[in-house]
């Protein structure tokens, strides 16, 4: 059985490198592709009917292609992600509801109400208020419905296990279209700026991010669910190549999630841990600090230096840079300062990028949830973001055997300081805290190993 498991699971890994590799020779197939998701989705919940919770697998496939089909041109609209995830979860709920206790999360949504008002009334006539408004609020729209749907959801460690599958996959056909649209590294990195070529032509930021979360996926199936040789080789090699593939981007906030991340399930395994356990896991940890540091000087190596220098917040003839957050400083200090003028109902949604603009000139989005929340939401946001914050945390002193939360939990948290909420993954993650997880299924029914075998 676990000879098959493997050879199955070896098969769907070939299939995404095949995606990858095709798409990148055959780009209108990117399209047709994003297309498929929707559609085998949708067929599969009502097929199915929900009854393993199989919506969180979809979601997940969603959410580790939502990159590899933006950085291709797969999507037909940019947003697009953030819709299916909305979509399915309701299909999902329609099948197996949710839970009463989630009403939480119904004040989180009426708490931004206010801003969303005042925004469409104080945005300058030349902006689109429905696009700046929905730009802004359509990634906590899509934590709000996750939410939803898996507060207290029960779910077995199997479930996890599929999940974290099904999030992975789609990731190597990102690694499988890197090299191939920029197979050497050192032709192309010439100074410590976020580098688009090997990032795929795409934003370096999102790209970092989805392949932090692609190590820590490879991560945890190398040290809880690869049971034969043959799946520890797959996930040891996927970690290896995902994590080179994330440090050259040379977008650093993706690499510290992951090991933010890595670093929290390793602790939160030890702690509930018998004594001969602490030991493999004190083993796992120097194994883990090793052959991060053998893909660090391989990355140091391939890229002249220049890695060390940007990591060290230098530029490429080795000066210290004024600069050690790539301009977001400047911009989560005009939203604190926005917010200080507008304490109470905040400035309005969508009406931060205006503003910023007339006060210092610079014409950007906001990367930091935290303080886009503050600055457009004023007191309202801070109780948001309270709610946001603590309810996981709650949940936890119930839920000791969801060895993910607090993982889970961080790559939220970080993601949302240096990338905002512009991908659906961040949304989606952080109501994966909210899970009720066994360790062995109550149910009679097992859970069907094919979709993310």
């Amino acid at each position: 059985m676990k000879s098959k498991e493997s050879s199955n699971y070896l098969i769907y890994i070939l299939i995404h490198i095949f995606i990858g590799l095709i798409i990148y020779f055959v780009p209108f197939l990117s399209k047709v592709y994003g297309l498929l998701i929707l559609f085998f989705g949708t067929v599969l919940i009502f097929k199915s009917k929900n009854k393993n919770n199989e919506v969180l697998f979809i979601i997940g496939y969603v959410i580790g292609s939502e990159v590899f089909l933006r950085m291709t041109g797969g999507n037909i609209a940019h947003e697009i992600a953030k819709y299916e995830v909305i979509f399915f979860l309701f299909l999902g709920m329609l099948f197996k509801g949710f839970s009463y206790k989630s009403i939480i999360y119904i004040l989180f949504m009426l708490l931004l109400l206010p801003g969303i008002y005042l925004g469409a009334n104080v945005l300058g006539h030349e902006i689109d208020a429905r696009k700046a408004i929905l730009f802004n609020v359509l990634g906590e729209v899509t934590l709000f419905v996750s939410a939803m749907y898996c507060f207290e959801k029960k779910v077995t460690l199997e479930h996890m296990h599929f999940l974290l599958k099904a999030l992975s996959l789609p990731i190597v056909s990102v690694l499988t279209y890197l090299f191939l649209y920029n197979p050497s590294i050192k032709d192309v990195v010439t100074s410590t700026q976020s580098n688009f070529e090997t990032s795929g032509g795409f934003g370096p930021n999102q790209v970092s991010t989805i392949l932090g979360l692609g190590m820590f996926c490879f991560f945890a199936l190398l040290v809880l669910f690869s049971k034969t040789r043959k799946l520890q080789l797959i996930h040891l090699a996927l970690l290896i190549i995902a994590s080179f593939r994330g440090i050259v981007t040379f977008s650093r906030g993706g690499i510290f999630t992951a090991l933010a991340m890595i670093a929290a399930l390793i602790g939160v395994l030890y702690w509930y841990a018998n004594a001969k356990t602490k030991n493999l896991i004190l083993i796992l940890s120097v194994s883990a600090v090793l052959l991060g540091g053998f893909v660090w000087t391989y990355s140091v190596v391939q890229t002249s230096g220049m890695i060390e220098n940007r990591y060290a917040n230098k530029d490429a003839r080795g000066r210290e840079k004024d600069d050690r957050l790539g301009g977001r400083e400047e911009i989560a200090e005009t939203e604190i300062h926005m917010f200080m003028e507008n304490p109470i109902w905040g400035i309005g949604v969508g009406k931060n990028k205006e503003y910023r603009e007339q006060m210092t000139g610079i014409v950007a989005a906001s990367h930091n949830e935290i303080t886009r929340l503050l600055a457009e939401h004023g007191t309202f946001g801070i109780v948001a973001l309270l709610i946001l914050l603590l309810t996981p945390l709650i949940t936890y002193f119930t839920n000791r055997e969801h060895v993910f939360l607090i993982p889970f939990f961080i790559f939220w948290l970080l993601t949302i300081n240096h990338a905002a909420m512009r991908l659906a993954a961040p949304g989606f993650i952080y109501a994966l805290t909210l899970l009720k997880v066994n360790f062995k299924d109550e149910s009679s029914t097992a859970v069907s190993r094919e979709p993310t075998e």
